[in-house]
């Protein structure tokens, strides 16, 4: 395959990754294999229907898609057409999926049959043409807009392309991907990507992974959902160059099958989450696994904590690697070098053609050693958001950089490392907290699942510390975790709250959702300031 950074649009690059691996596995789903030459030939159909049904270029087409062979053989499909994908979750509510729809203006849709009445209560202003994935109970069809088109997975697949038939030329300037935003901070953005944006964080990838990686076979496990940005450029795109295969998993939270797809495919890298690394860690089928001696662990979407890297260790021999990066910058900026033997807590340096300044409230950038927001400037960086200057704007320095709303520092070596969220921050008596510190801390005491804490109105004017656990048993008290953060933490640092609770909030890529932990009252245990429990 001929370098990335001479192919000009992401569909040439699907395409060569397709003619140099024909009949290889590209992406299996439980016992469905499919090849790339098969991966290749369906999506023309897919896209030849399409376009029967007045779908043109520049159209936004909302994949609202498990992982699944429906996911890659839809974005090759819209890809080809010049269309721009917007990357949807399927369980998404109404409201929060109607937002999306109807902020991109969506006009066509690919969903399982299955999640049809979420998207006719969606309601999108703009939808003319759905395909359906998998049966469709044929009374539902009743209820949909007399002014959407119809289609099933069968009908698209069946289409025979005319092999006269052109499709548009493609720039890297043209727009691939609106990839919206977690609306931590209000109503989710899309983030407008171009074909340029992500073959430059592929081009990227390859630099820091490509010897490591191409060693064999590659069989990549996907339990990271495809719409996310991550499993995106690293597990689907990234991994194609090296006629890697997918094993896709629907549904991470199932861990026995996905256990079980690892050990049947032989996986050999594998990316995921902190939470998801915990919770294989704990798992007795896991820990009977026999893992490949090359395998390769991406961390990324939260930080990995040290006392689940050291258990991943000492269960498959190697460290968790990470990452870090958003979906604004396609999304890597900084990555742990695949051969690095340690865990080093830290995000990694950053991937070539990239600038990282860390800078303070003024925009000014901080001495060496200092924490500061980590801005990126470099040619996986985002376009802009879609259709909101502001935001734009807002998240743009004067000279260019994108402002991530990370903190960070930078140590001797040149490795990143985040601190927290800027919006996560806790003020305590005018001390900065960041939560991921305390998280930290108290995931190495005994019988902690997991934890996350947040800041909460001290009644003074500033924040006190609130510590929410899921605990393994009753055994585990707030005495003890606090006399376990006390030893370990700065007396500030310590949580004034203490809030066991059976099920801790988190996104569908298992990031722990620190917002919604706010409105779970009241807390179990409290003291005052210097208290003692």
């Amino acid at each position: 395959m001929k370098p990335v950074s001479d192919i000009d649009n992401l569909v040439d690059y699907i395409a060569l990754a397709c003619e140099d691996n024909g009949a290889s596995p590209v992406f299996f789903e439980g016992d469905v294999c499919l090849t790339y030459g098969e991966w290749w030939d369906r999506s023309e159909a897919i896209a030849a229907l399409m376009r029967n049904k007045g779908v043109v270029p520049g159209d936004r087409v909302a994949v609202i898609l498990p992982n699944g062979i429906a996911f890659p053989l839809a974005t090759a499909a819209v890809l080809r057409l010049g269309c721009v994908q917007v990357n949807c979750n399927p369980l998404y509510t109404p409201r929060e999926l109607g937002h999306q729809l109807n902020d991109a203006g969506v006009k066509a849709a690919v969903i399982p049959a299955t999640a049809l009445p979420t998207l006719i209560a969606a309601a999108p202003r703009d939808m003319e043409h759905v395909i359906l994935t998998g049966a469709c109970n044929p009374s539902l069809l009743d209820t949909v807009p007399a002014t959407w088109t119809i289609s099933t997975w069968d009908d698209a697949l069946a289409i025979v392309p005319d092999p006269a038939m052109s499709w548009p030329a493609l720039t890297r300037e043209d727009l691939a991907f609106l990839q919206y935003t977690g609306g931590t901070t209000g109503p989710s953005k899309g983030a407008m990507l171009t074909h340029g944006n992500i073959l430059a964080n592929i081009e990227q990838f390859m630099d820091r992974s490509a010897l490591i990686l191409n060693h064999g076979p590659i069989k990549v496990l996907t339990a990271i959902p495809l719409y996310h940005i991550f499993a995106l450029t690293v597990n689907l795109f990234s991994s194609i160059a090296l006629g890697a295969a997918n094993v896709l998993i629907a549904d991470p939270r199932k861990l026995d099958q996905l256990i079980d797809a690892w050990h049947r495919h032989d996986v050999n890298f594998v990316t995921g989450v902190n939470t998801l690394f915990k919770a294989l860690g704990a798992h007795p089928g896991f820990q009977a696994l026999r893992f490949h001696p090359r395998l390769i662990t991406m961390g990324g979407g939260a930080t990995v904590q040290p006392v689940v890297s050291a258990q991943w260790h000492r269960l498959t021999g190697g460290h968790i690697k990470e990452g870090y990066g958003l979906s604004e910058t396609s999304p890597i900026l900084t990555c742990t070098p695949l051969d690095e033997p340690r865990f080093l807590a830290s995000v990694g340096l950053p991937v070539k053609n990239t600038q990282i300044a860390l800078r303070d409230e003024k925009g000014q950038d901080v001495e060496n050693g200092a924490i500061g927001e980590l801005c990126a400037r470099g040619p996986q960086v985002m376009k802009g958001y879609w259709r909101n200057p502001e935001a734009t704007a807002a998240a743009t320095t004067a000279d260019g950089f994108f402002r991530t709303g990370d903190i960070a520092r930078c140590d001797p070596d040149g490795r990143y490392h985040i601190v927290d969220r800027l919006k996560d921050m806790i003020l305590v008596s005018g001390f900065n907290v960041y939560p991921n510190e305390i998280e930290a801390v108290t995931s190495d005491l005994p019988g902690v699942v997991e934890c996350a804490c947040v800041g909460v109105p001290d009644g003074q004017g500033c924040e006190a510390v609130a510590l929410y656990i899921v605990r393994r048993d009753e055994t585990l008290t707030a005495e003890m975790v606090i006399a376990h953060c006390r030893r370990n933490l700065t007396a500030y640092k310590v949580p004034r709250h203490i809030h066991f609770i059976e099920t801790m909030p988190k996104s569908a890529v298992g990031k722990l959702l620190r917002r919604e932990l706010r409105a779970i009252s009241p807390v179990a245990t409290s003291r005052k300031p210097g208290a003692s429990l």
